[in-house]
């Protein structure tokens, strides 16, 4: 595979260079000297900064857009092998490397690479850790899946010795990662239009984890099904952590422990945090409920590995409120507190909706937008059950991304279901009867929220006039 190595830049090609991971990495590379050029099928704010830093644009992806100056070409994953620009790269024998193994490459130039991983709450993990080498002058490089509202950016280009990396494990592109340390925040079913069953997702991330090597650590979480077994053997020393919910617990049970831990009336935790069964710290968060509990504990750890000190640490815990699209407080609607969340698997889900009904005398009123038809049909008893901790469940029609409805599952499907399980549950068919009928219906009691990760935020934006 081709090797991009910082002393040496290249002229580098990408396929669907406006997409938001792709500019970042082609900003880090013009950044380090390197020629980029890049194509992509429409034009936007993003390819003018990368134009004004010094990048050849091709509007629309054509044959005649690859050269032979080229010595390298990346491509995304919705770029496929008829696509005219990726065949004629293949035809004139051109390195070719897809975006993840060009994140690898690049994770291979910095001193601390970490790669966080987890079917949930990668996203908020990743943007905390990434503030706290921030707040500690680490001057960390970021690539993360969402906008960190304190940088205003998804990716960040800083020093070489720390690189904090969101890691996906779709289609297993983590596994061309090559971090120095890793996190796994949990393990659970999702994707199954890719991976067979839990016990393939299970094995991807083992896998992953056998990427680091020797002298670097592998965060944990202790409430991973059989983790000892799972991890056994891995080359890098294994940190555990996990919540000590019972007084009696035992505060050494894992490496990193979150004890006597509670919750104010918006749902941000507050705990006394303990390692290897001494106490460090009382922690207070900024972010609401118990799964970032566990999620700061994951962050704290590779924290404290790279040296950040631990007032510096409190501080950015405490300041932090989340990423955008994750339980984002957005604005009042004739009285009803409206938020909207990224969720879009049952336990995340169930982790936002637990959360939500932490805040006081509030209506929960969720309007859910489903992703992808094959996860929509494979985890539907799941999906019912944890929209059931809604009051109110509204229904938008399903988010298809990469899919093609086959007419088997739908949204109707889901409120049905959930009316038969007698919860209050409507269906509609477009955003604005949605509006309408929210128009209506809102109360001053009412905590309104907008979920998925299509674009069901819209509902929410056009209501509030954002």
């Amino acid at each position: 595979m081709y090797q991009i190595d910082f002393n040496h830049p290249v002229h580098v090609h990408f396929l669907g260079i406006g997409g938001i991971s792709m500019s970042g990495l082609a900003k880090l590379l013009l950044s380090r000297g390197f020629k980029v050029s890049g194509s992509d099928d429409h034009d936007s704010p993003l390819l003018n900064e990368l134009r004004s830093l010094g990048a050849h644009i091709f509007l629309g992806l054509k044959a005649e857009n690859i050269s032979e100056d080229m010595d390298v070409v990346v491509y995304t994953g919705a770029i496929h092998p008829d696509n005219p620009e990726f065949a004629a790269a293949k035809n004139k024998n051109l390195p070719m490397l897809s975006r993840g193994q060009l994140m690898g490459e690049l994770m291979k130039n910095f001193h601390h690479s970490v790669g966080i991983s987890g079917t949930d709450g990668k996203t908020t993990t990743t943007s905390l850790l990434s503030l706290m080498l921030l707040d500690a002058d680490l001057d960390p490089t970021i690539s993360v899946g969402g906008i960190i509202p304190e940088i205003n950016t998804n990716f960040r280009i800083g020093g070489d010795r720390h690189f904090v990396v969101e890691s996906c494990e779709y289609t297993n592109s983590f596994l061309d990662f090559f971090p120095t340390d890793a996190i796994i925040l949990n393990i659970r079913e999702d994707h199954l239009d890719f991976f067979k069953d839990i016990d393939d997702i299970r094995n991807s991330f083992r896998r992953f984890a056998e990427l680091v090597p020797a002298d670097g650590i592998t965060v944990i979480n202790g409430e991973i099904d059989d983790y000892k077994e799972l991890f056994k053997g891995i080359k890098s020393t294994i940190k555990t952590y996990g919540l000590a919910e019972d007084k009696d617990a035992d505060l050494s049970a894992f490496n990193y422990m979150a004890a006597d831990i509670s919750y104010d009336d918006m749902g941000r935790g507050s705990y006394d945090l303990y390692e290897d069964g001494k106490f460090i710290a009382h922690v207070s968060l900024g972010l609401m409920g118990r799964h970032n509990v566990s999620n700061s504990l994951a962050a704290i750890a590779v924290a404290l590995k790279y040296g950040v000190p631990v007032p510096s640490m409190l501080k950015t815990l405490k300041s932090f409120a989340g990423p955008r699209r994750r339980l984002e407080h957005k604005g009042t609607f004739k009285g009803a507190s409206v938020y909207d969340d990224y969720a879009h698997n049952p336990d995340e889900i169930r982790s936002t909706l637990t959360t939500a009904r932490r805040f006081k005398g509030k209506r929960i009123v969720t309007v859910f937008q489903p992703h992808t038809f094959s996860r929509t049909k494979a985890l539907l008893p799941e999906f019912v059950e944890a929209l059931s901790l809604s009051d109110v469940i509204i229904m938008a029609d399903i988010y298809s991304a990469r899919e093609t409805d086959d007419g088997t599952i739908s949204s109707k499907t889901v409120r049905d279901l959930l009316v038969k399980n007698g919860k209050e549950a409507y269906y509609f068919s477009t955003f604005k009867e949605i509006e309408n009928f929210l128009s209506d219906f809102s109360s001053t009691d009412d905590l309104l929220i907008t979920m998925g990760a299509g674009d069901v935020v819209n509902i929410g934006n056009e209501l509030l006039g954002l």
